[in-house]
């Protein structure tokens, strides 16, 4: 039996980086998830079920930038998956972890999640956000990620008219119903001063809304720089610049 070791973990994309002791095990090429394209083939493989090994699948890509929020237990605990590819080739339960491999023998995704009750509508990890996870690991001998350290509700025109809020559109600074604060102690947005009931707008020059998060501006921000949040604050737009310091999972 083969065991594996845990190197990294990044949570934000549901990757994980593991090292196994074994020998003379074929592999397969990387190929480069930025350039998928709508109605490409690709194949689908893992262990159906956790039952039959080696499934193959074939169908296309059906969908590209998808977010859904998965569930992952029958308890409901759930995570927010962003920029993922959608497939109609088959994948079900058991195949998560599998590869994504299109038409070149190259991996494109890593299957991760289905939406049941439909048609082969499932969802892949673009292999770009993993590979990335190992240039990070090779390089500093972790994955790094800047962390801005808010706890947030985003905004539509529902929460707007609820709220009574001036912007229908962005990210609310606001503490979790346990009571846990707005703001890291320590974290970047304290030091930059951002408050309990901002809303950011924009971060980087990036409008937040329903298809950018703040994760997916800040995973194309690198440690060290500093970046400008535009924020609204009772009723005035204000520019803050915030350093982009370093979380490790």
């Amino acid at each position: 039996m083969i065991t594996a070791k845990v190197l990294a973990k990044d949570p934000l994309n549901d990757v994980a980086i593991l090292k196994i002791e074994a020998q003379d095990l074929s592999t397969i090429d990387l190929g480069d998830s930025d350039k998928v394209r709508l109605g490409q083939t690709v194949l689908a493989v893992g262990t159906a079920l956790g039952e039959f090994q080696n499934t193959v699948s074939c169908g296309i890509v059906s969908g590209l930038s998808r977010f859904i929020t998965a569930f992952t237990d029958m308890e409901g605990h759930s995570e927010r998956l962003r920029g993922l590819i959608q497939t109609d080739a088959a994948i079900n339960p058991g195949n998560s972890g599998g590869p994504l491999v299109n038409i070149d023998g190259e991996v494109i995704g890593i299957n991760s999640a289905v939406v049941f009750g439909a048609q082969n509508i499932g969802f892949a990890i673009p292999i770009n956000k993993a590979k990335r996870d190992l240039a990070e690991l090779k390089k500093y001998g972790r994955i790094r990620r800047p962390f801005l350290g808010i706890r947030y509700l985003m905004l539509n025109p529902a929460v707007k008219k609820r709220m009574r809020l001036g912007v229908d559109k962005g990210a609310l600074v606001l503490r979790e119903a346990q009571g846990r604060s707005a703001i890291v102690t320590g974290s970047a947005a304290e030091k930059a001063g951002i408050q309990e009931g901002d809303i950011i707008l924009e971060l980087n020059n990036m409008p937040i809304d329903d298809k950018t998060g703040i994760e997916d501006v800040l995973e194309k921000i690198t440690i060290g720089d500093n970046f400008k949040a535009k924020i609204w604050r009772n009723g005035v737009e204000k520019t803050l610049q915030i350093p982009a310091e370093e979380r490790v999972y």
